[in-house]
Formats: structure tokens, sequence, C-alpha cells
């Protein structure tokens, strides 16, 4: 399956405008053969704390997501503010919508900084079965935390984390990617936003496709742009089978 991740800039707290913005993005990363789009953590509205940002669950955001899926007949993805029916606070909800209709969410289990007086924490990781593929979200801060990956690795083909991740860390993003990437014997692609945010935090992208072995299979830096590659759950199970150090593991 050819996987695509959309390094793009944000509007601040506008929805529709980043939906005009990312709509012909979609379909570039189409054209270049995507079956899975990747879009940026809080892509309609930037990593925005603002009280009443939150959406409700399956609202403008998530419909988004399920539209081009339907329109363009892939899965498209990305994270948004959704306040779920049993709570205020909203969840930083990772949809990933199907051509068939279908949605599945991860919800970020680990909120940074301030995020987490604004938005509640998850219940756990999610895989999902898309095509061949096993496919668990993580978003942005979950990156720092190796604990999640190692449980959820085993059963992981490739891994989707989309960020806000900050420019003055940028090497903390790179290196973590390919960690993961290495430790887990998994694909990772980790999609990155950027410019500048409505809080002056400044982006630099570097969104990257990194291979089971760490190889770096497509990188971008600095400007919006479409990162593409092939990932095969062949390749995961035969770089597995040839350094079978996942079974070493204890708990």
């Amino acid at each position: 399956m050819r996987i695509a991740a959309v390094q793009h800039d944000i509007v601040w707290e506008d929805r529709d405008a980043n939906f005009a913005r990312l709509a012909p993005q979609v379909a570039r990363a189409v054209g270049g053969g995507a079956e899975l789009v990747l879009l940026t953590e809080t892509f309609s509205t930037g990593f925005s704390m603002t009280p009443g940002i939150g959406e409700p669950e399956g609202g403008p955001s998530s419909e988004f997501l399920s539209g081009q899926a339907a329109e363009h007949g892939v899965w498209v993805a990305g994270t948004c503010p959704e306040v779920s029916p049993d709570g205020e606070l909203p969840y930083n909800s990772f949809v990933l919508a199907g051509p068939d209709g279908s949605t599945h969410r991860y919800r970020k289990l680990h909120p940074f900084a301030s995020e987490r007086d604004r938005f509640r924490s998850g219940e756990g990781p999610v895989t999902v079965q898309v095509g061949d593929l096993r496919v668990t979200p993580f978003i942005c801060y979950d990156l720092r935390f190796a604990d999640v990956f190692w449980q959820t690795g085993p059963d992981t083909d490739v891994f989707l984390v989309p960020a806000n991740w900050p420019a003055a860390r940028r090497h903390h993003w790179t290196t973590l990617l390919q960690a993961r990437a290495i430790e887990n014997q998994a694909y990772v692609v980790g999609g990155n936003r950027v410019g500048t945010a409505g809080d002056g935090t400044e982006h630099a992208g570097d969104s990257r496709i990194v291979s089971p072995m760490g190889e770096l299979l497509a990188t971008a830096s600095g400007v919006e742009t479409v990162v593409l590659a092939d990932v095969d759950p062949a390749e995961v199970a035969a770089t597995r089978e040839r350094f079978r150090f996942l079974a070493d593991r204890r708990s």
C-alpha cells in the first residue's frame, strides 16, 4: 500500500479555510498513488487551547475526512478536537475514515503541557486493519513514550504519528520516529505541520516515512509538500524473521 503524509500549514482556528486548502493537497496525494493519506494533528484548527474549540464527535472535521475518503476511494486520517457525549472537555481524536464510510478513532493518551488542562486523555491504543496492514495511530507527544509502542508493536505493521511538533525540538522528532521504527521493526509515518501557529510556535515539518529497519524512505522539511512511500506487511514479517529480538523483551 502506498501511504502519503501531507505536510501542510494550518490557518489558526479556521476550519473552513483549512478544508479549502487541504482538499487539493489530498487530491495531489491520491494522484501520486496514495491509498492512505495522513494529515497532521489538529489539521483543521491548529493546536489551539481556546475554550469551546471542540466540536461534536462526527462534526465538521470528521465529516471532511469522510468526504475526502469517499470522493477519492482511499483512507484519510488526521486529528481534531472532539467532545464526546459524556463530557465537556474535548479529546484530541485521531479519526481514520475509510472509503466504505467507516470511521475509526484513537484518542491521544498523553496530552502535552497545558493540553492536559483543556483536553481529556484517551483510554488506550487502537489498531485498525487497513487492507493487509495492521495500522496503529499515536499522536505527537505520544511519540516520547516507548512503552505504548512496545505494547502494540508485535501486532502492528505501520504506526501513524500526526503532529504539531515545534521546530525548537525537531531533532527529538526525527530521532524518535526512527527509534520507534527500529525497536518495533515496523514502518513509522510521521506527519508534521509547517508554518507558525497562532500562538507563535514555529514548525519545521520534517515529515518522514521510516522502514522497519530504520531507513528513511521519504522525507521533507520546511515547506508544504507530500511525502509518499510504499509499505508492505511482508517486509515487516521478513525483518522480524531475520532479527528475532521482539520475542526477547521482558515486561
